[in-house]
């Protein structure tokens, strides 16, 4: 069989299982946003059907020895540049895909969809016992996972390297310890601050159907093509795409709290710009997949927190916003308006932190499935575990489970070793958003006018389109010149902060 031929069977192969995934995808989706509640048994039926075949068809790839074939020629010049991505990125996946058996990918799915309409139960009860013996049920999926994949040092490793390739337990930790150590004096200094921020002043009733449709405009402007997505609401906000011309953006909202929604909006929203900027033309392929969801999260965090956040943004923004609902907003200054959405307050809910504050969240969660999976907490001992460190961390008495340990849906999926990607999203952020700067000068100005588009072009060229050419780290070092480097983040923090709560500068 010619080469080129041998290629394009691959391709085809890799393309019938994404239009697979993508029809899971869909049910996900829609179990999440309209599927009635006594869906969720045949749901979960349904979709651990299609998740058996996905990883028989995968598992499949190198039944003639295609894949085998092109895996020995990557070492060779016979493979140009986007085959060798194709199959080098493939070949990772099928060889860790090829350990799990057949009837644990099933089981697996099974469970985690039936655990996330128990977790959404026990979350509104905010009673984890509810919970309990299914997130006992997905621990114990957990570690025979890991066992099948194989590790060196923690169980935990074969988990987190499923959302960031190459990353460890171990180094993770000493990320999220470098972080904590920048993070904590800073926090204290704030404390001091004589600065007092007054947030009860945007307070007000805001109708659900203007804030959806303001939501809506935002997201628009960021350049979310919404003829090839939709934005919806859910329990929990969350992003989804099933090719780069169909992608779904869900938040929640609070008719007290216009910023309840916007914030969620604005993250997603930075989701759905990377699914929307991947190749069309390479679906199926890893030429058309994220890098990995740190590199994703860089995109979410980005946008919600360094230009969501910023004085030019909403020195556009603020005005439409008082037109919409001029009471309060017409009353409120641009300068009072900034330091309100940064206000630095250690809350219960990670979803709602600040940015000085938020990496603490992450630690907390990192910490407990960590332990979780290497066998040193009981499943039991979680609220106990969570409430003490929420207290000890945050110096927060944790009044029920709802804001406690029942606050994310990533543990009734299956998401252990997902948490940690979310710090090294603000890494990979600060870092790139500081090169855009570099790049694109006048970028400030152009957010001020509202002028958003040239961002997210910028954000396409340089992250969106490669797909999985590059490796998180390399990915980093072509866009940047440099390795990760957490000072970014940490300058960035100390300068926006200083400013705002009149800190004394070291």
């Amino acid at each position: 069989m010619p080469q080129t031929k041998s290629i394009d069977e691959l391709r085809s192969r890799l393309v019938e299982i994404a239009h697979l995934n993508s029809a899971v995808a869909v049910l996900g989706w829609d179990q999440e946003v309209h599927m009635p509640k006594k869906g969720s048994d045949k749901r979960a039926e349904t979709l651990a059907h299609l998740s058996g075949i996905i990883h028989h068809k995968f598992v499949s790839l190198d039944s003639d020895g295609l894949l085998s074939d092109f895996k020995k020629q990557l070492d060779s010049n016979e493979l140009n540049e986007e085959d060798r991505v194709v199959v080098a990125e493939t070949w990772r996946s099928f060889q860790r895909m090829k350990k799990l058996p057949e009837s644990f990918v099933r089981e697996l799915s099974e469970i985690a969809s039936k655990a996330q309409t128990v977790w959404a139960e026990a979350r509104q009860k905010s009673d984890f016992s509810l919970f309990e013996p299914w997130l006992e049920k997905i621990i114990d999926l957990k570690k025979r996972e890991a066992k099948y994949v194989g590790y060196k040092h923690s169980p935990y490793d074969a988990l987190i390297d499923a959302y960031e390739p190459g990353m460890t337990a171990k180094e993770a930790e000493r990320i999220l310890t470098d972080l904590k150590n920048s993070l904590v004096p800073l926090l204290e200094k704030i404390k001091k601050s004589k600065v007092k921020i007054k947030p009860e002043k945007l307070k007000g009733n805001f109708p659900i159907s203007k804030q959806f449709e303001f939501n809506k405009y935002i997201a628009e402007k960021m350049g979310y093509d919404l003829d090839a997505g939709r934005l919806d609401i859910s329990t929990h906000p969350f992003n989804t795409s099933f090719n780069p011309h169909d992608v779904r953006s869900t938040t929640r909202y609070d008719e007290k709290n216009v910023l309840y929604a916007l914030g969620s909006t604005i993250h997603e929203t930075g989701h759905a710009l990377y699914e929307q900027g991947m190749s069309a033309e390479h679906f199926g392929t890893p030429l058309s997949e994220s890098v990995s969801l740190g590199i994703h999260e860089s995109q979410s965090r980005m946008w919600e927190n360094m230009i969501g956040k910023s004085r030019e943004f909403w020195q556009y923004f603020l005005p439409k916003l008082s037109k919409e609902f001029p009471k309060p907003f017409a009353k409120i200054s641009p300068d009072e308006f900034y330091a309100i959405i940064n206000r630095v307050n250690p809350s219960f809910i990670r979803t709602e932190a600040d940015e000085v504050t938020y990496n603490l969240h992450i630690i907390v969660r990192f910490e407990i499935e960590r332990d979780l999976v290497e066998g040193k907490l009981a499943v039991k001992d979680v609220p106990k575990v969570w409430n003490k460190k929420m207290k000890d961390y945050f110096g927060l008495a944790v009044p029920n489970d709802t804001k406690g340990c029942l606050q994310d849906v990533h543990w009734s999926m299956g998401g252990l070793g997902y948490f940690p990607t979310y710090s090294f999203g603000n890494l990979y952020a600060a870092q790139f958003f500081h090169q855009l700067e570099k790049e694109m000068p006048d970028v400030r100005k152009r957010i001020a006018k509202g002028d958003l588009l040239p961002i997210r072009h910028w954000l396409k060229d340089k992250i969106h389109i490669h797909g999985k050419k590059y490796t998180a780290g390399a990915l980093v070092q072509e866009v940047t010149g440099e390795a990760l480097n957490s000072k970014y983040f940490s300058n960035y923090l100390e300068k926006k902060y200083t400013e705002i709560y009149e800190l004394k500068k070291d």
